[in-house]
């Protein structure tokens, strides 16, 4: 999946999407299910979207 699938102006911050992808883990108990597993893998491509947004912003 690219980056570039997230709509720009992400409306979540990168600290508020990295507690979601923690929380995710520890109701998973370590191990997802293929269906957490897609959860995690948008939640990342989103925040990863937000850090940048964050760096361009602050440059």
């Amino acid at each position: 999946m690219s980056l570039d699938t997230v709509a720009p102006g992400s409306v979540r911050s990168a600290a508020e999407l990295n507690e979601q992808i923690r929380s995710l883990w520890m109701r998973a108990g370590g191990t997802l299910s293929t269906q957490e597993r897609a959860e995690y893998e948008l939640l990342v491509v989103e925040w990863a979207a937000a850090i940048r947004e964050e760096i361009v912003e602050a440059a």
